[in-house]
């Protein structure tokens, strides 16, 4: 293990990134087809973070999502449940009231990545200040 800024813990028994990447390009890397690119690209989202990061307490509402995620548009959160569903990583559960009701809760592979998101949530808080000041000085650089 590795400390990170926040003394947070990484594990260090994966191979180093970019050990990864030259492998990946000496068996041919083709970005249209790339799982990991593929995968992170739905779980970068900001709309899919958010969304992910809500239901981790407990199932919601749709529109108890909508009031959870600050200015996301009913269109765009319809958008990110529907492709959550279809990525396997929510559950959409519909009851038979009027006007039918829907609750959105995480399924065994959304409850997956909450570590990995953790980590990396815990990583941009503890490095937000460092990253601000690096900011900073290329914008003021001459």
């Amino acid at each position: 293990m590795i400390s990170s800024p926040g003394n947070r813990a990484v594990p260090t028994d994966a191979p180093p990134l970019g050990t990864m990447f030259s492998d990946w390009r000496e068996r041919g890397f083709d970005a249209a087809a790339c799982p990991v690119r593929n995968v992170l690209d739905r779980i970068g989202d900001k709309w899919t973070l958010l969304a992910l990061v809500a239901l981790a307490g407990q199932p919601h509402r749709f529109g108890e999502l909508h009031r959870a995620i600050p200015d996301i548009s009913k269109r765009m959160l319809t958008q990110t449940l529907r492709e959550l569903e279809r990525d396997g990583l929510i559950d959409r559960e519909v009851f038979p009231t009027k006007p039918p009701s829907v609750r959105y809760s995480l399924l065994p592979l959304g409850r997956s990545v909450l570590p990995p998101l953790a980590g990396l949530i815990g990583w941009a808080e503890d490095s937000y200040a460092a990253i601000k000041t690096a900011r900073e000085r290329f914008d003021t650089a001459d």
